[in-house]
């Protein structure tokens, strides 16, 4: 069994630091996010890494350059849908003019002493695209349901602690002070 304690990488500033900290496959996600970047400054990021019985390893980087949200995500491939060993790499590029709201919910616990602390904290970016329009039965009467796509993260006190949860908000605010903007 894969364990499911990963290290912290909040504290490294710099993605290469980080993502050798905390993934397991690092070199190829820096591999394909560094032929997006070719060179371009990253203004922030977030990482996710997570383990599920079916599949294995589930990992994820999100990258802001200033103009762009590049996601690099890296899953096992379940037995049964492939030889043992085998893994997914994808990469999805967004502009951040397709940002059309930035979201950011935090739960409050309050400790004996009455002093509140962030518990954990869950992050949506809502793009303009689409990501499933169904018009319901054929028989039934025509109603249409739409939902816009979304890019969801999240952290708590016990998947990723307070430096991660301090992390994935900046990244939120970051995106939030440059989404909507023209691209010049």
């Amino acid at each position: 069994m894969i364990s499911s304690v990963f290290p912290d990488w909040s504290p490294y500033p710099d993605l290469e630091s980080a993502a050798r900290a905390y993934l397991r496959d690092p070199e190829v996600a820096l591999d394909v996010l560094n032929g997006v970047l070719n060179g371009t400054q990253v203004l922030g990021f977030t990482l996710e890494r997570f383990v599920n019985e079916h599949n294995g390893v589930w990992q994820e980087v999100v990258v802001c350059d200033g103009s762009r949200l590049m996601l690099w995500h890296g899953e096992d491939v379940s037995p049964n849908e492939g030889p043992a060993g085998a893994m997914i790499s994808s990469l999805r590029v967004v502009p951040l003019s397709a940002v059309i709201e930035v979201g950011c919910r935090r739960r409050l616990m309050r400790g004996p002493s009455g002093q509140l602390r962030v518990d954990s904290v869950d992050v949506y970016l809502l793009l303009n695209s689409l990501d499933e329009a169904t018009g319901g039965h054929p028989l039934e009467e025509a109603r249409v349901s739409v939902r816009q796509d979304a890019l969801r993260f999240g952290k708590t006190l016990e998947d990723g602690g307070p430096g991660q949860i301090g992390r994935l908000e900046e990244f939120a605010r970051l995106v939030a002070s440059l989404a909507g903007r023209p691209l010049l």
